[in-house]
């Protein structure tokens, strides 16, 4: 008998390039999401027809990197499989039926929640659901980095894990749920797709980890996240250095986020928006992940550009995710919605700017 699945995408709130040097996030899991039907199959294979991507099929006996796949669900689907063997958990074969309805190249972090999503088919066919949604994330994490070849921290897969929306600080190891609910502000949370191509960007994605493990090598440590913010604040650093710009982004970022955290807690729509447009300002200015010259492409600048020009004095806005391409979020008031919405679309194509829900 097939079971049901679901796994939830997942929104960046504050913590722009924080995760994956131990800082700190604030993210939300969405009502949209990834299902799947499953069940045993009792062979020595896995059948997943995963909308979009057709039919994907691996071995049990064949669970080593293929270089070849890197950016595939079957890569996923293999270092999911691979990672509960290597931890000593049950795995074995089963059929799958996946479908979504996440918006493609949203930065909704699709593979993030398809990895989760094969966690917890194996976690509940084969280990009696006894396994942590910590353990399946981090799982999750291994599967990106080493199979799909994405040099990605820990947030995305931990925000589908949990289900939820998240306070987390990677140092510490601090998980707190955070009720955002911003509708009780009277605000509108949305997203808006600017139509950049995500081709050709790995190496802009993964310059920026390099560039703050660079900063902080030169304090002995292996990531900011351990390095003192006095101890860098201290030095005389060239603020046209592009990695010391990326590291003041952090530092900068870093404290930002539980101070957006409380402002949720507190419901104080003024206070939170204030601070985003900050982390905005600070991921335009410092981390610099709005323009590549990898590919030249200027549609997330134009939507920022224009968010700004529609939003300033009445909400905010900044890039949502890895930047570069892809979405601008923005935050408002529920009755300015609308005409925001038009605007963008008259631009960015009719459906392109549409609201986000937080489960």
């Amino acid at each position: 008998m097939k079971k049901d699945f679901f796994v939830s995408g997942r929104t960046e709130l504050a913590g722009n390039h924080t995760d994956h040097q131990n800082g700190r996030i604030l993210a939300g899991a969405l009502e949209l999401g990834i299902r799947a039907k499953a069940a045993e199959n009792g062979q020595n294979v896995v059948h997943v027809n995963s909308e979009g991507y057709g039919d994907l099929e691996i071995k049990l006996n064949q669970l080593t990197v293929r270089t070849r796949e890197f950016g595939t669900p079957q890569a996923l689907l293999r270092g999911m499989l691979a990672g509960f063997q290597e931890l000593g958990l049950k795995i074995g074969g089963f059929d799958a039926a996946v479908t979504s309805d996440l918006p493609v190249g949203a930065g909704l972090s699709s593979s993030a929640a398809f990895s989760v999503l094969i966690g917890r088919i194996l976690n509940t066919l084969f280990n009696d659901g006894k396994i942590e949604a910590i353990v399946i994330a981090r799982l999750a994490q291994k599967a990106e980095n080493e199979y799909f070849g994405k040099p990605c921290g820990l947030m995305s897969q931990l925000v589908c894990a949990m289900g939820q929306t998240v306070y987390v600080d990677f140092t510490t190891r601090e998980i707190e749920p955070v009720r955002a609910d911003f509708a009780a502000m009277g605000l509108t949370l949305c997203l808006t797709e600017t139509g950049g191509s995500h081709a050709g960007l790995d190496t802009s994605y993964a310059r920026i980890p390099a560039d703050m493990v660079y900063v902080a090598n030169l304090f002995d440590k292996g990531v900011l996240g351990d390095v003192d913010p006095e101890a860098f604040r201290s030095k005389g650093w060239d603020p046209a250095n592009r990695p010391v710009r990326r590291a003041m982004h952090f530092f900068g970022e870093n404290e930002r986020v539980p101070k957006m955290r409380d402002a949720l807690k507190a419901e104080d729509g003024e206070t939170y928006m204030r601070l985003m447009n900050e982390s905005g300002r600070s991921s335009e200015e410092l981390l610099n992940n709005i323009v590549t010259t990898a590919t030249g492409d200027t549609k997330l600048a134009e939507g920022l550009a224009l968010s700004r020009k529609l939003l300033e004095g009445r909400g905010a806005w900044r890039v949502h995710g890895g930047g570069f391409a892809g979405c601008v979020q923005a935050l408002m008031p529920t009755a300015y919605f609308p005409q925001y919405r038009a605007q963008m679309e008259k631009v960015f194509g009719a459906g392109s700017c549409w609201e986000i829900r937080l489960v």
